[in-house]
């Protein structure tokens, strides 16, 4: 009897291993056809091509795609000014940061690269936020000599990484949207609600326009991100009172898509401490660092490009950024 309960039992779980086989090899054949059926991805032969893989890369991460990448927006010139590279020096940095059994091989194949856009790599591999990211460093000094400098610098500590970057620069602001972007992480996205204070700064036009340029980058992004219009709301509760009034307007514009509003208070604000004849405000030098920023408001560049990638930067090189600046600098 017990054997031949036993005999029954096997019976019984072999023909269950036999139907769970089975159908995982339907399953495989069938994710097999699917990949098969799956056009490659397009090659980064356009700056637009590169920003919409960067827009998508958050929900569908492919790290291995990321030395073309960087080597088709050194071809496109994306890293003349490092200061207005900041999205590509953030990306790339999420990138690494969050692949860090890749992170060595993924900076290997970049290479060769001449000496300046190595900074870009440097930057990176400091922004990255790897336990270990020095010893990485370490790795890649031999190849990068030009750079001894800026490499000795991060090292023992005399240049900040992102997290403790300060973030009274439109760099800085781009190289947290470029984190996110890559990582879909709310540290850099926390940091950047923050400066939502400054938004109602009315005595340093840099720091008003930081927080304008903020704002104006949650309300956009969170208008087409459901995820990151969650986590603003999440939020909303906790912050303290100088940056829950910006940070509900940014909710606000966001769920109503009347991001016209936040652009007009922006300028307006703007122009009006530049009337009160503040040194800073007559000095606009200071936009010409804007460079990649998504404060196009709008995307002004989108014309110009012909097609716009939510929440990327549409300012993209040195023609578009001179259309986004004579478009936002209050007139003289």
């Amino acid at each position: 009897m017990r054997v031949g309960h036993f005999m029954r039992q096997l019976l019984c779980l072999s023909g269950l291993l036999a139907v769970a086989l089975a159908v995982a090899s339907v399953a495989g054949d069938a994710d097999a056809a699917k990949k098969k059926k799956e056009p490659p991805p397009p090659p980064f032969t356009r700056p637009e091509i590169v920003l919409s893989w960067i827009n998508d890369y958050r929900h569908n991460p492919t790290p291995e795609r990321l030395p073309d990448a960087f080597k088709a927006m050194r071809e496109q010139g994306q890293f003349k000014e490092v200061e207005q590279a900041g999205i590509y020096v953030g990306f790339i940095a999420g990138v690494i940061g969050s692949n860090p059994d890749k992170a060595e091989k993924l900076i290997a194949d970049m290479f060769p690269m001449p000496p300046p856009d190595q900074v870009v790599v440097v930057k990176a591999i400091a922004y990255s936020g790897l336990a270990d990211w020095k010893e990485l460093m370490g790795k890649f000094v031999e190849r990068m000599p030009a750079r001894k400098v800026i490499i000795e610098r991060y090292l023992y500590g005399k240049l900040p990484v992102l997290r403790d970057l300060p973030l009274d620069s439109p760099i800085a602001v781009d190289a947290n949207w470029g984190y996110y972007f890559a990582t879909g992480s709310s540290e850099p996205i926390q940091r950047l609600v923050r400066t939502l204070a400054w938004s109602r700064d009315r005595n340093d036009v840099e720091k008003l326009t930081i927080g304008s340029m903020v704002k104006w980058t949650l309300a956009q992004n969170a208008s087409k991100d459901h995820d990151l219009l969650s986590y603003l709301k999440t939020s909303l509760p906790h912050q303290p009172e100088a940056v829950e009034k910006p940070l509900a307007e940014v909710i606000e514009g966001a769920e109503t898509f009347e991001l016209a509003q936040i652009r007009k208070e922006a300028l307006a604000s703007i122009e009006e401490l530049k009337t009160k004849g503040s040194e800073n405000a007559r000095n606009f030098s200071w936009w010409g660092q804007a460079g990649q920023t998504v404060f196009a408001l709008g995307c002004v560049a989108a014309g110009v490009m012909g097609q716009v990638y939510m929440g990327v930067p549409c300012v993209v090189g040195g023609a578009l950024s001179n259309v986004a600046l004579k478009y936002l600098a209050p007139a003289e």
